[in-house]
């Protein structure tokens, strides 16, 4: 079993959203060779997100570096000096669906699932559908309160909208990823280009 599969339930990602620009900032501000917790220093002292408070941006700078540490330096360096606007989204699409199991298993197991039956749509429902049947097997998730549950609801529409994997109006669009980085997700492992609902995966 991969270590993906065996991941805990890490259900933090209710603040923000795909942090794009902010991503892109910390991604630049991260050394090789430095614990994140440093580039987390650094941006704060830096201001690198928006957000006024000093609590919420030290937060949002943790989950930022709980993605970006997903990257391997190749993608990383490729997010920050090559990748368009749209790539850019897709590679914080793989980091999010790295570093958040639940995120991951509802863009295979929901959101392909979805669109390789042609529907399209995707209502709100889905999210507790899925979070409800994970819940019988897993007491974090059980545990956790419903407005907990409507906002981590709400930011995951938000991400998948950020990242295009969804219209404004909650209908799952049809990805276009580049060949450069399909190869580069392929090279890493190639299932995960079934974070993105419309790319073929071979075997699958």
């Amino acid at each position: 079993m991969s270590a993906l599969a065996k991941q805990d339930y890490k259900m933090s990602f209710s603040t923000g959203g795909l942090f794009l620009n902010e991503s892109l900032e910390v991604a630049r501000l991260h050394k090789d060779d430095e614990a994140w917790e440093d580039t987390i220093l650094r941006a704060m002292e830096e201001g690198t997100t928006s957000l006024p408070k000093s609590a919420s941006n030290r937060r949002s700078l943790r989950e930022i570096s709980n993605r970006l540490l997903t990257l391997t330096n190749e993608e990383r360096a490729y997010l920050v000096e090559e990748a368009d606007r749209s790539e850019q989204q897709a590679l914080l699409w793989i980091a999010t669906c790295r570093a958040y199991r639940f995120v991951r298993e509802f863009a295979v197991e929901v959101v392909r699932e979805r669109y390789l039956s042609y529907q399209l749509d995707l209502p709100l429902e889905s999210f507790d559908i899925l979070f409800e049947a994970k819940a019988e097997w897993d007491e974090g998730l059980a545990g956790l309160s419903r407005s907990t549950r409507l906002k981590l609801r709400q930011i995951m529409f938000r991400m998948m909208r950020e990242a295009g994997i969804i219209s404004e109006d909650d209908r799952i669009q049809t990805a276009i990823i580049s060949t450069r980085l399909k190869h580069m997700i392929e090279d890493h492992n190639p299932g995960e280009l079934a974070f993105f609902p419309s790319v073929p995966v071979e075997g699958a």
